[in-house]
């Protein structure tokens, strides 16, 4: 706790953005890990060497609990920015810790807002070579499957010309479900699955860049968190 403090008092005094993230990369990785010791989850990671090696990227995850933001803070490479709804400041000191560090915080109630931040923050990781890290569903999983994808990480894949590598988290949503406040020890698995290349990625095509995505992240679930499929249309 002491150095979490430490770090709130000494961020404001850094005026690069940059720095601030990567200081705050560091002591997420140990914050992150700490918070899932806490909560009783064993982590087993499968190809980590993925993350570091395809740094700069932007890693897209599910996402169906609280954890997950800790499983993200924890496995970021140095260099990475996170991305996290507006609501994520309220979470006493680690909210703050995003804010002040320099992460990106979307207001999903503003789609002007979240443009143009999205827009900064592609030439802050185009400049500077900094990863992305970034949950598509935009909400957690209630039930843990797999929910559609909005298309932000893709408008920053085109404008950035990184590489999209999918980070699979299975059984988050047990470990610490939605609305409670308790934990339940277990296993947390994570997936991380290979690069994808987006060189040949076009706005015109976004929502079907998603979709491939979303694909191949639902194909690496257990069949208890993949997608349901969706409704078919009533003829008129």
């Amino acid at each position: 706790m002491g150095s979490v403090l430490t770090l709130l008092v000494a961020l404001p005094l850094i005026p690069w953005r940059v720095r601030r993230i990567k200081l705050c990369n560091f002591y997420g990785h140990t914050v992150g890990r700490a918070v899932m010791w806490c909560a009783g989850a064993t982590p087993v990671v499968r190809h980590p060497e993925r993350l570091a090696g395809s740094m700069p990227a932007i890693y897209v995850a599910n996402h169906t609990s609280t954890l997950d933001a800790f499983v993200s803070i924890w496995l970021c490479p140095y260099g990475g920015c996170g991305v996290f709804k507006k609501e994520i400041a309220n979470i006493p000191f680690f909210g703050q810790l995003l804010r002040l560090s320099g992460h990106l915080m979307l207001d999903r109630q503003n789609k002007q807002k979240a443009v143009e931040a999205l827009t900064d923050v592609a030439a802050l990781v185009k400049r500077e070579r900094l990863g992305i890290w970034i949950m598509p569903e935009g909400t957690r999983s209630k039930d843990g499957r797999l929910l559609r994808f909005k298309t932000g990480f893709v408008h920053l894949a085109i404008a950035t010309g990184l590489p999209v590598v999918p980070v699979v988290l299975h059984g988050a949503h047990r470990l610490w479900p939605l609305g409670f406040p308790l934990f339940a020890p277990g296993p947390l698995e994570v997936d991380v699955l290979e690069p994808i290349d987006t060189t040949g990625w076009s706005e015109a095509t976004s929502a079907e860049h998603a979709e491939a995505v979303r694909a191949r992240l639902d194909a690496a679930l257990r069949p208890d968190q993949r997608a349901l499929p969706l409704p078919e249309a009533v003829a008129a």
